[in-house]
């Protein structure tokens, strides 16, 4: 198998890419794999499915470097696929300092932690957000880096760290700068959930801010996967930083009128204004974001060039997936309070 003898631990395993990272490693013949999660935001219900021998959870966070220190070093950890972070956009401008903790500290101990035990390679979960409004179209590892929102200067600054210690102190690292990653499992409180949500669970028309004319990339959450594998075992991969995305665009107004096709129920659309910072009127559970994105679509050649990774799950194979999930588990996507 492609990853026999390797023991990975998937901080934030027990989250959304987590979970599937998890899945995956051990489906490629990892021999442990060890999920390491505070728990703040990822759940059990993720990983409850996976009945092996070889899976250990610890909880902890990275932000305590003792316990991370302790946990690599006694599982014997050979590749870290670093995944924790705080996610949420709206709740980092309103907590800037703890996204940064979390975000860049974290990954500093993640970092000082594989050196110190000899880590063989170390994995990174980067944001397109780096890249702040896309100057030219598809968006390359070349593009401007003027993150702005404080999520992506975090995860920039993180991205950097990780390239930073690949060249000074040699540590084998990768970063990846995903798209907007969906399927199932997926996180509720992002468009794509709110459309399913509305349409398929509430028999509501989805709520489409301003146009809809807004331009977004969507990579399936299995493929993205397939990215990692072949980083893991390409060794061309070291120190490098790659876009995982579709490659393609689809308009916030399309993405609603695929969801109503696809639910053969004629609910039409509404268009909502509200300004930056301000709650729908319609749906009280969704903020508008500041500084809003009008065109997200990565040029994911790259990864194809070095890793032969490329995308093979259609958006609308993949929306279907993630609508049979949330239909199974309708619970699930229970609006919690922002903190």
């Amino acid at each position: 198998m492609v990853l026999e003898g390797k023991n990975i631990m998937v901080t934030g395993g027990a989250g959304f890419i987590g979970s599937h990272l998890v899945e995956e490693y051990l489906k490629w013949g990892a021999e442990k794999v060890v999920v390491y999660d505070d728990f703040s935001s990822g759940t059990m219900e993720n990983l409850n499915h996976i009945k092996s021998n070889r899976l250990k959870i610890i909880k902890g966070s990275v932000l305590d470097a003792i316990l991370l220190n302790k946990a690599i070093k006694s599982e014997e950890i050979n590749i870290i696929d670093h995944q924790a972070a705080k996610l949420e956009v709206y709740s980092g401008i309103l907590n800037v300092k703890k996204e940064a903790r979390v975000n860049i500290f974290g990954t500093l101990n993640v970092l000082e932690a594989a050196i110190k035990n000899k880590v063989e390679k170390v994995l990174f979960a980067s944001s397109a957000a780096v890249y702040g409004q896309a100057k030219k179209v598809p968006q390359d590892e070349m593009h401007p880096l003027e993150p702005h929102w404080p999520y992506g200067v975090s995860k920039l600054c993180a991205e950097r760290y990780c390239i930073q210690y690949n060249r000074l102190y040699g540590l084998n690292t990768v970063a990846f700068r995903y798209s907007i990653v969906y399927g199932p499992r997926e996180w509720f409180g992002r468009v794509l959930t709110m459309f399913i949500k509305r349409i398929f669970l509430e028999n509501k028309p989805p709520v489409v801010f301003g146009d809809g004319t807004q331009i977004r990339d969507y990579v399936y959450v299995k493929d993205l996967v397939r990215a990692h594998i072949l980083a893991i075992i390409n060794e061309k991969s070291n120190g490098e930083v790659f876009n995982i995305s579709s490659g393609k665009g689809i308009s916030i107004k399309d993405l609603a009128h695929l969801l109503l096709e696809i639910s053969g129920k004629n609910l039409g659309i509404i268009f909502d204004n509200p300004k930056e910072g301000e709650v729908s009127q319609y749906q009280p559970e969704r903020i508008r974001l500041p500084s809003e994105l009008r065109v997200l679509v990565l040029d994911n050649r790259k990864a194809n060039e070095i890793l032969g990774w490329r995308p093979e799950t259609s958006l609308r194979d993949g929306v279907i997936e993630e609508i049979k999930w949330i239909m199974a588990n309708p619970w699930r996507w229970q609006v919690k309070p922002r903190v």
